[in-house]
């Protein structure tokens, strides 16, 4: 028997774009100005469980996103992510991809970027 969600982005926040796969919301805990969530339109929990036509859908809400975002808060830089599954800190079973836009200076020291989710990793020995 298939396991049931709920989600929490199906309820009616102001979507930036939507397409007939997925739709974009600003993330309700931002990590810095402009954080995006891009979200299917069927609720499933993981990344991998994506059909080809969710994953083309996905990544073109994430280009027109990162446009958006480019245009209106002028980044330095992008963090693309997903957690997919528990033990990757996954704690909203709707798959979502964070389009996190990073700042000349948000952190004293960026490199490493997404290795940073296990912060004894994050530096290069």
């Amino acid at each position: 028997m298939e396991k049931e969600y709920q989600s929490p982005f199906l309820d009616k926040r102001d979507k930036l774009f939507e397409n007939e796969v997925g739709f974009v919301i600003y993330d309700g805990y931002p990590v810095s100005k402009g954080h995006c969530l891009i979200i299917p339109k069927r609720l499933y929990p993981d990344y991998f469980d994506s059909t080809p036509e969710e994953l083309k859908g996905l990544n073109d809400l994430i280009f027109k996103t990162k446009e958006l975002l480019d245009n209106k808060y002028k980044p330095t830089g992008y963090n693309i992510g997903v957690n997919s599954g528990e033990d990757s800190g996954q704690t909203v079973f709707h798959l979502h991809i964070h389009l996190i836009p990073r700042y000349k200076g948000d952190v004293d020291d960026p490199r490493g970027g997404v290795r940073g989710v296990i912060p004894s990793k994050q530096k290069y020995q």
